[in-house]
């Protein structure tokens, strides 16, 4: 954790839906803050559940809005931690970007009122993407804050949003496109200038690119906005590189399920053929609370002893349907705690890197956002508490005798919560 914190680093969740991608990365904010970070969190998930998370009731756009010390000393938090959390202004961003690149007022009045940058800016797939870029480009370079953590759309969408640069750059950094919409054929009539193939596979690539538009928005855009493509083309080409840099770090969000394991191995090939720097891997909702939090003991003592039961019920002569149904919730609990630790251990074996792995547990139901998070914030940071075995093939019934005699093996993977 000391070394994923460090000053001047910027954290990027991934992870497929619905495996607490957000919750993590408030967590990891609060984790910085608690670090002594000055902290913000930046969401691009359109369902501001960062906003929920945290336990704020807005967030404001483009302007990050601290979370007040009143908040925190009710949730148990230190009340001097620096967390803000902040959401792009869509339609802000590109806007400002209009006005960083064309100083002339009447030239800039008429890109905005564009419909080719209108649909560029309201419809092109990724406009929210480059807007949260855009942001956290800002934030970064105007250092105002130690580290940022951004919170992506799902896995589905992660992607569009790391690739939405590039894809800017080329479009407006186009050759192609620049030539076929100089200013001194606009006047053409339009047969004429749909001539060649390279000019046809521009067209064709323009209008896929932000949906069916009048190739006559398409060239007055590109004549007026001549001299201000390059800059903006390079500005995204820098966006691009940061993302690709020492400063930023991805951290994996998965649970334990068999399906979100591999969905989690294809989004790591995914980042490795992009070059994207793996930080860490967190594994969410694992186990339960109580267990992580009495360790090791508590983890032998509790499965062990549950494999006992039965036979304890036996000798004692219960006939009880009460107890006996007690029992077989315990068991199939015991069951479903070895098969998600073998199924850990599985994973973290056959990953090909050796990235930290974070196990953080499922959080009692009904807890307060805040406190939740400050939970979970300990957990990433813990030392090693829950030992694993690392017999990945063996049977469960052996699992559950050395659990029984505490004879769990450890491997030297690098763990927070647990030693794999």
């Amino acid at each position: 954790m000391k070394d994923l914190l460090r000053r001047r680093s910027i954290l990027v969740t991934l992870g497929s839906g619905g495996v607490g991608k957000t919750t993590i990365a408030a967590a990891l904010g609060v984790a910085a803050a608690a670090a002594r970070r000055n902290t913000a969190v930046v969401t691009v998930d359109p369902a501001r559940r960062l906003r929920d998370a945290l336990g704020l009731r807005h967030l404001e756009a483009n302007r990050p809005l601290r979370v007040d010390a009143r908040r925190l000393r009710s949730a148990g938090l230190d009340p001097a931690l620096k967390l803000s959390a902040m959401v792009p202004d869509v339609h802000g961003e590109w806007d400002a970007m209009v006005s960083r690149h064309v100083p002339k007022p009447a030239l800039r009045r008429r890109i905005l009122e564009n419909a080719f940058y209108l649909d560029l800016r309201n419809r092109f797939a990724g406009s929210d993407a480059y807007a949260a870029l855009e942001a956290l480009y800002e934030l970064h370079s105007a250092e105002q804050f130690d580290i940022e953590v951004v919170d992506t759309p799902p896995a589905s969408h992660a992607f569009e949003f790391l690739q939405a640069p590039a894809r800017l750059a080329r479009l407006l950094d186009s050759r192609t496109a620049r030539w076929f919409f100089r200013p001194d054929l606009s006047s053409a009539p339009l047969a004429m200038r749909i001539v060649g193939r390279a000019a046809r596979y521009a067209a064709r690539e323009l209008e896929h690119f932000v949906g069916a538009n009048s190739l006559s928005s398409m060239a007055e855009f590109f004549s007026v906005a001549a001299d201000a493509t390059g800059g903006i083309a390079l500005r995204m080409r820098r966006i691009e590189s940061l993302l690709r840099s020492s400063a930023v770090r991805f951290v994996l969000v998965t649970t334990a399920e068999t399906s979100r394991l591999r969905e989690a191995r294809e989004l790591m090939a995914e980042m490795q053929a992009e070059r994207l720097h793996l930080g860490a891997i967190v594994i969410n909702r694992f186990l339960d609370e109580a267990i992580f939090r009495g360790g090791a003991d508590a983890a032998d003592g509790v499965l062990g002893e549950i494999s006992g039961l039965r036979a304890s019920l036996a000798a004692d002569g219960l006939r009880d349907d009460a107890a006996s149904a007690a029992v077989s919730y315990l068991e199939k609990y015991s069951e479903r705690a070895h098969d998600l630790l073998q199924r850990v251990t599985r994973f973290a074996d056959e990953l090909p890197a050796r990235p930290p792995i974070a196990l953080v547990p499922e959080i009692r139901p009904g807890t307060l956002a805040l406190v939740a998070l400050g939970r979970i914030a300990h957990f990433l940071a813990a030392e090693p508490v829950l030992p694993v075995g690392r017999e990945s093939d063996a049977s469960l019934s052996d699992q559950k005798s050395r659990a029984s005699a505490g004879s769990h093996r450890r491997s030297d993977r690098p763990v927070a919560g647990v030693s794999l």
